[in-house]
Order: C-alpha cells, then structure tokens, then sequence
C-alpha cells in the first residue's frame, strides 16, 4: 500500500489536489494507494496525542496506522518560508520512535508559487526522513509557480509537471 501524504492542513491546499492527481497516477499503475490528508489531523494533537498522551487520541491513532501500515510513502510538500509545513512535522514527530516509518520507502514532491518548487521544503524533509530511517527516493519532483498550472479541478496545465510525476511514479513502483 501506498500512503499519499497531502502535506498541509490548510483546506483546499495545492497539495491535496497534488494528492489527488498522485493518487490517480498510482491507480493506473495497479498500485493500491490511499491519501493521508494532513487536515483531518485533530486541531489539538500536538496537546492531546504527542508526548505523555502517545496513543490516547483515537482519530490522530487512525492517521499514524495510516502511515505505519504503508510499504511506501509519497511526501506530496508545500514550501512553506524556505521549509514544509510544521504541521507535517509536527506529524512526524508525533509517529511512534523508534519504529514509524523507519524501513519505509518514501518519494518526494515539492510545490512553491515561486521559483524554486520547494527546493529547501525537500532538503530539509529528506534530512528528517533520513534521520528515521527512511529511505528517499533520488527523484524528487519539483513543481515551481504551481499556482499558475495547477487548476482548482486538480489538472495540471504543464506538460512536464505530468512528464515529472509521470516518471517518479514509474521509480516509485520499482523502488
């Protein structure tokens, strides 16, 4: 199974509509894949389901089980001030340590309205991944000015935005 991380809670995010379209490309592929959407996430975990409360919290329990239970993970990354959302970090450290999604497989995309299509969101991810124990998958998909090709349906107007997810997918299935 792969788990599709849609990596914000914002509603209506770039990334789940990313997510989305991911998920698609996977079904097509015969891969059995589901999404992970970061807004479903309590409003009060990092209160309620971190620390001294680990395994208390029954909905923020069903997104974690989501992410143990996958063989491989897709990171689907907003850039969010030259890093990825501290929701999603706040997420992972709230997965069980060690253990989590160490010895998993993970690929990365990155969307920014700007230039880099988030370069260092990437960067610093792939660090905090590698820490865990996850293995990256080196093509990591860079979606830049995503705000200009990505329309609200979810189709992306870019055809090597396509061509990029298109080959990730590919390694993604044989990695």
């Amino acid at each position: 199974m792969v788990t599709i991380v849609a990596g914000t809670n914002r509603p209506n995010s770039r990334a789940r509509r990313i997510a989305d379209l991911y998920l698609n490309l996977l079904t097509e592929q015969g891969e059995e894949a589901q999404i992970l959407d970061l807004q479903l996430l309590p409003a009060d975990f990092t209160t309620s389901a971190l620390y001294q409360n680990t395994g208390l919290h029954p909905e923020f329990n069903q997104l974690v089980q989501m992410a143990e239970r996958a063989t491989k993970l897709v990171f689907v990354v907003p850039e969010y001030n030259c890093s990825f959302p501290g929701v999603l970090k706040s997420f992972i450290d709230g997965l069980p340590y060690p253990g989590g999604i160490r010895g998993k497989k993970a690929a990365l995309v990155g969307l920014s309205t700007g230039t880099q299509g988030g370069v260092l969101a990437l960067n610093h991810l792939t660090d905090v991944l590698m820490y865990l124990g996850t293995t990256v998958l080196p093509q990591r998909v860079r979606l830049p000015f995503i705000d200009k090709h990505l329309a609200d349906d979810g189709t992306l107007s870019e055809p090597l935005y396509q061509q990029l997810l298109l080959e990730q997918v590919a390694h993604l299935v044989r990695f």
